[in-house]
């Protein structure tokens, strides 16, 4: 009988063995914190004063920065100072609270608090990066049998951001036919524009014009301009108010029902929540006019998107809602959609 592998000797050899291969694999980055926690990972970024960590027993963590009293990474990171200097390096801890990035031009001590952000090494530092990203869905549903129903929904969407401000294009068609008789016929074309001028302050302003078919609406525009607040802003979640003015118009193909051509206030709620792979997003505006308070329009929309096997392939289920204080003859205040979407992403 051979024993050889069973020997002491062996033994040691197999431990031996073993405890190299996990010490390959111990390398990562570390995050150390005022409340003494010492957290093991891979540091995504440092943004807007936030830390963020991924981590193969807590998923993705955020730390604030002021907390964190040293941090090291075992891979080149890039890093740019308050001072505006950029380095690109990996990152050791040093005595009191020092770090050492060291580049190709040499090495640069500095500390955590005057670390602006950090992002992945040789890319385009976020604040001056400005691109464009698209965004296409669409959603089929049909039923034939004891009744006939038909419904098509779509959007396309470009956004040009960067941490100074974002600009989007947007327009939706959606139209629902059931036995004949339309549900929904709806377009709207728009455009976005938030320049994030102090902080968690900003301004906007923004247009929308389309029709609604169904609800009598042959053209409808709405044009806002005020100012936001990020109310929450870190790489987990974005809650943003928004309060200011508003023109709005709407013109009834019914002669019956007046038109719209007022001024009023605009006020908005965006939310945005990120989980480890997925994430929530609700929106509502409400508009209502100086010259009858109550004469309003609400729109608001929820969904939860998650990626498929592809990233760039997303389902997004949610729902929205329409509501008009005051439609014409005939026309439910409230309309409600649920939808369930196929989207796609690219640059």
């Amino acid at each position: 009988m051979n024993t050889s592998l069973t020997s002491p000797r062996a033994a040691r050899w197999l431990l031996l063995a073993g405890v190299l291969a996990f010490a390959v694999r111990l390398p990562a980055d570390t995050v150390d914190t005022r409340a003494g926690a010492h957290l093991v990972g891979k540091i995504v970024k440092i943004d807007a004063g936030v830390l963020t960590l991924e981590t193969d027993y807590a998923g993705v963590i955020t730390v604030k920065q002021s907390e964190v009293t040293a941090l090291s990474t075992d891979h080149p990171v890039a890093v740019r100072l308050a001072s505006g200097t950029r380095f690109d390096g990996p990152i050791t801890s040093g005595p009191n609270g020092a770090l050492q990035i060291t580049g190709a031009d040499g090495t640069i001590t500095t500390t955590v608090s005057k670390v602006a952000a950090s992002w992945a090494a040789g890319k385009v530092d976020p604040a001056v990066d400005r691109h464009w990203t698209y965004e296409a869905s669409v959603d089929i549903a049909g039923k034939s049998g004891n009744s006939n129903q038909l419904g098509t929904a779509g959007e396309v969407r470009a956004e040009l951001k960067t941490q100074q401000d974002t600009l989007q294009f947007y327009s939706a068609y959606n139209r629902q036919v059931t036995d004949h008789v339309k549900g929904a016929d709806q377009l709207r074309i728009g455009m976005d524009y938030q320049d994030n001028f102090a902080g968690r302050g900003s301004w906007y302003a923004r247009d929308e014009g389309g029709y609604d078919r169904v609800k009598d609406i042959d053209l409808y525009n709405i044009a806002a301009a005020g100012f936001g607040r990020d109310f929450v802003k870190n790489a987990m979640q974005t809650l943003t108010g928004r309060l200011g003015l508003a023109f709005r118009y709407e013109n009834y193909q019914n002669p019956v029902t007046p038109d719209v051509k007022d001024l009023g206030l605009d006020f908005e709620v965006n939310n945005e929540v990120l989980f480890s792979t997925s994430k929530l997003v609700d929106r509502v505006t409400y508009d209502p006019s100086f010259n009858d308070f109550s004469n309003f329009r609400i729109i608001h929309e929820s969904y939860y998107e998650i990626p498929l096997a592809n990233p760039a392939w997303k389902l997004r289920l949610g729902l929205s809602n329409d509501y008009n204080s005051k439609p014409g003859p005939g026309i439910k205040r409230l309309d409600t959609s649920y939808f369930t979407r196929l989207v796609l992403d690219w640059e």
